[in-house]
């Protein structure tokens, strides 16, 4: 970083999307408009030399492991440079040597609001170091692909004195390790699943046996002091790894994790899953308070990361989520004291990890009550919106006193009741409906509004094979009973690893109900359920 720090003066405001650069944008000829670049002599140098030489120094620094493996897509922070130029080069000396021929870059809109994806109309994007041919055949197929996606100037503009940053700070670094190659200029006016999918998936029709690669522009999440920020971060980062992009657009909804960019990355893994895409690597994670003499007390954080094609599957077990048995035991006991809490006195259980890590991760669950080896009541949290322990302990209270198909748990009953917890796996999409496993897999679908949820032992109980499973799965979401070979519907699949005081460990599903209706635990908040 040595070096670049005189760059200070250019940057006080770069560290942060919500802050404001000067520059003409869109400066149009006769015949070929041209986006000029609006963040030079802010985000990073305007001088092309001194800009080149920031960015080759940025790369020389990186040197992160070679990778033999097909990159589809990378994700790619957008401070200025001084902030996250070291943390953007970790993915970007990756391309080195590479064959891409098209380049298509997904930012999210900081200086407007538009309720589509706008993707630039122009035929070229400036930096200091050159002109960048915008690909205008491809992006016009795209637009012409959903009306969602229109061909346009909003996002790539300039509004009240300010050009959107996010888009731009990608391209020198392209243009240093790529040379020449066109450009797919993207900006989400709305950042939603709805958005991200249909980017998504267009993008993959249209990239599909080309030398094309997606680029995400996004930072984490901003203004927490470090420690709150780095908690923050590693839960979206985890979501990557684990290719959850479904729970973690809900939980960006949601406000519940951050990231400005996280419509662009959902989108961009949706497009890199259909392209072949199995694996996301983390390659660097940072914040502004990482910085000699940083401010740790209001950060924003960084993260850069690649997702690739590995053609060698690593085994289904090495990605499952395991617990120790003191683990366990933690959550049985935080189990017992949430119920008997709200039981007897009608209040939450103050509950800790215990000092266990695995127990502050992100995760759904579930928990079963039984009495006399009868269902007493079951409620559970799909998503991962809490630490693990909190969730448990939420859904305990929630299964003794709000599932409606029994009265509330008396003071009387609390000694014959029998706990059973599921904590749920990351939600992966589905793309062959042979990797179905009845009684190993819960699913999911989603199609527009309407989405529906059915779990693990579901379809043993009832004797179910895979397509009455697929079937009543759309039924529980108000759809046709075909909806789940609609292209427009997503089927994902999780599992669950289940313990309790009578039950063996397994990554699968209880005989016992755990849910029964489902129905009543809709995905999308403001809805008559006991999820958050």
């Amino acid at each position: 970083m040595k070096g670049h720090l005189n760059l200070i003066p250019f940057v006080l405001a770069a560290i942060s999307a919500s802050l404001f650069t000067c520059g003409s944008v869109a400066v149009r000829s006769d015949s070929q408009p041209v986006r000029q670049p609006s963040a030079a002599g802010a985000f990073y140098p305007a001088d092309a030399k001194e800009l080149a030489a920031m960015v080759d120094g940025f790369l020389r620094d990186a040197s992160p492991k070679q990778i033999s493996e097909p990159i589809v897509a990378l994700i790619s922070p957008h401070a200025g440079y001084v902030y996250s130029g070291h943390v953007a080069a970790h993915a970007y000396a990756l391309l080195r040597g590479r064959k891409i021929s098209r380049v298509v870059v997904i930012a999210p809109s900081h200086i407007e609001a538009f309720p589509f994806i706008s993707v630039y109309e122009g035929t070229a994007y400036a930096t200091p170091l050159g002109v960048i041919p915008v690909d205008e055949e491809f992006s016009r197929k795209l637009a012409a692909m959903s009306p969602l996606i229109q061909r346009s100037e909003r996002g790539h503009g300039i509004v009240q004195g300010r050009g959107e940053h996010a888009l731009e700070v990608q391209l020198p670094f392209l243009q240093r390790v790529l040379g020449d190659f066109k450009l797919v200029p993207i900006v989400m006016g709305d950042q939603n699943y709805e958005l991200s999918r249909t980017l998504g998936v267009s993008l993959a029709k249209l990239a599909k046996g080309t030398d094309t690669l997606i680029v995400a522009s996004s930072d984490l999440s901003h203004f927490h002091p470090y420690d709150e920020a780095v908690s923050l971060d590693r839960k979206v980062l985890s979501a990557i790894e684990e290719w959850d992009y479904f729970n973690m657009s809900e939980n960006f909804e949601r406000r519940v994790w951050e990231a400005c960019g996280g419509g662009p990355i959902v989108a961009a893994m949706i497009a890199a899953e259909r392209l072949g895409a199995n694996r996301a690597r983390i390659l660097k994670y940072a914040n502004s308070g990482d910085l000699p003499g940083g401010d740790r007390s209001r950060v924003v954080g960084y993260g850069a990361a690649i997702l690739t094609i590995e053609k060698t599957k690593r085994k289904a077990e090495a990605r499952q989520f395991s617990l120790s048995g003191e683990e366990k035991e933690e959550l049985l006991k935080i189990a017992r004291k949430s119920v008997e809490t709200a039981v007897k006195e009608r209040k939450l259980y103050e509950c800790s990890a215990g000092g266990h890590e695995a127990l502050m991760r992100d995760r759904g669950a579930f928990v079963t009550l039984k009495e006399k080896g009868q269902l007493r009541g079951c409620i559970g949290y799909i998503a991962p919106t809490k630490p693990l322990c909190q969730t448990v302990r939420d859904v305990a209270a929630l299964a003794a006193l709000k599932d409606s198909r029994f009265a509330p748990v008396s003071a009387a009953e609390l000694g014959q009741l029998e706990y059973e917890i599921s904590v749920l796996s990351p939600l992966r999409r589905v793309t062959d409906m042979k990797q179905i496993r009845i009684g190993r897999d819960g699913l999911v679908v989603w199609k527009g509004s309407a989405e529906g949820i059915l779990l693990p032992q579901v379809p043993t109980e009832l004797g179910w094979d895979r397509k009455t499973f697929l079937e009543q799965l759309c039924v529980k979401a108000g759809l046709p009973t075909s909806a789940w070979q609609d292209e427009e519907a997503d089927i994902f699949m999780f599992s669950a690893l289940v313990f309790g005081e009578h039950t063996p460990d397994a990554f699968t599903a209880p005989q016992s109900p755990l849910g029964g209706d489902e129905s009543r635990l809709p995905r999308r908040p403001g809805q008559d359920s006991p999820r958050p």
